[in-house]
């Protein structure tokens, strides 16, 4: 293998909410929905765990530091049994893992155009993401990109969930290739911090400070992620 082929990126392994999908755009209005039922129409009770998960209800917003934004379903779902005695952990992520499925995605870009894009380059491309795999791959199906991927991988895929690197090793092994030739892309620290230890370049999109100080590259979406692939090649 010579330098070259040893530098030239061969693979994107992307995160999905907040990289691919706006994340406030389509988790806003699903997490109020989701708190509202739990609550059984008890206002308070939804206010009370909205603040155990970092989600301010009465506007829909979610604090900068938010479990949502990065952590799994079961990790979200234990602290949301806090106020809920009635429900198993196991349950309660089933439970949220299959309301995920209809949420309505808002994509940041054009993805078909963009992924399109990477694919004419001889790119592989995957997805590692913190939800569930079988929502992971209904949200793909629904923005009709679905078969854009060589590989898709939730929390609950069996190799583990970011920041451990072990989905993120599992797409090198599956698409042949060092992960040093893979570019991980995400939005938050878990994504770089499970690249670091994967030994991937990491490439921040999005802005978030707690993911740019351990990128390799920050970039505003995934729209200009073609070009910086190409100024590396």
């Amino acid at each position: 293998m010579t330098g070259e082929s040893r530098r030239k990126p061969g693979a994107v392994l992307f995160d999905k909410d907040g990289t691919l999908f706006d994340f406030a755009a389509t988790w806003g209005r699903w997490c109020a929905g989701l708190l509202g039922g739990l609550s059984g129409g008890d206002p308070a009770l939804a206010a009370r765990m909205g603040v155990s998960i970092g989600f301010r209800i009465s506007d829909a917003t979610f604090s900068p530091d938010s479990p949502v934004i990065a952590d799994p379903t079961d990790a979200i779902a234990a602290r949301l049994l806090v106020h809920l005695p009635e429900w198993t952990q196991a349950g309660l992520s089933a439970h949220m893992n299959d309301l995920s499925k209809s949420a309505v995605q808002v994509a940041v870009v054009p993805l078909a155009v963009v992924l399109d894009g990477l694919l004419a380059r001889g790119l592989r491309l995957g997805l590692c993401t913190n939800d569930g795999e079988a929502p992971a791959r209904t949200h793909l199906a629904h923005a009709g990109v679905a078969d854009r991927f060589d590989f898709v991988a939730g929390f609950d895929s069996g190799y583990g969930a970011k920041p451990d690197p072990g989905p993120l090793l599992a797409f090198a092994r599956a698409v042949n290739l060092a992960p040093a030739r893979i570019v991980m892309v995400g939005d938050s620290a878990h994504d770089m911090r499970a690249g670091r230890a994967a030994g991937m370049v990491c490439v921040a999109v999005g802005g978030i400070p707690s993911a740019v100080a351990l990128a390799d590259a920050n970039l505003p979406n995934i729209s200009a992620l073609a070009d910086w692939i190409d100024s590396r090649a």
